[in-house]
């Protein structure tokens, strides 16, 4: 492990950012759901149970499938795992995005010594993943915001 200091809010944000940017053709308030969803059960389940959720609940319906077009949960894993990967406290790059293959990263993640993730640096990756969720709930909301021209309904811009 380096000496060097990482900061994990900016961590959070740029991870939240890129769910933003990667649902950008996604309606804003089905990706804030989703988020908010995932944000609850995180904190109230833990990390196991938030990817469960995602991987179980939140996927591509059949017309997107054919699109090839992914859910925001898909794009929520996909950063979460990244997220995990910055941390550099033993949770590793993985290469599959299968559920199964996900689900089994995260129960049997293995350190270089055969150590398995230890109780405080489970507890850092749920701050850590708590704050990109909430950076990202407030992304969407923003991009809600300026969707609907700040918060006014389209009679109201009309009237004016």
């Amino acid at each position: 492990m380096s000496n060097t200091v990482t900061n994990l809010d900016r961590l959070a944000a740029q991870h939240a950012q890129a769910v933003i940017t990667d649902t950008k053709d996604r309606k804003s308030s089905d990706v804030e759901n989703t988020i908010t969803k995932a944000l609850g059960i995180l904190q109230e389940d833990g990390v196991y149970a938030c990817f469960l959720y995602l991987l179980a609940k939140e996927q591509a319906s059949k017309e997107d499938k054919k699109k090839n077009k992914k859910s925001a949960g898909e794009f929520l894993v996909k950063h979460m795992l990244c997220l995990l990967d910055s941390l550099e406290i033993g949770w590793g790059k993985l290469t599959s995005d299968k559920a199964e293959d996900i689900l089994s990263y995260l129960i049997q993640n293995d350190k270089k010594d055969n150590e398995k993730i230890s109780l405080e640096q489970l507890l850092l990756t749920k701050e850590t993943l708590e704050q990109m969720l909430i950076y990202a709930r407030y992304g969407a909301k923003a991009r809600q915001d300026t969707n609907s021209g700040n918060g006014q309904s389209d009679s109201q811009e009309n009237d004016s």
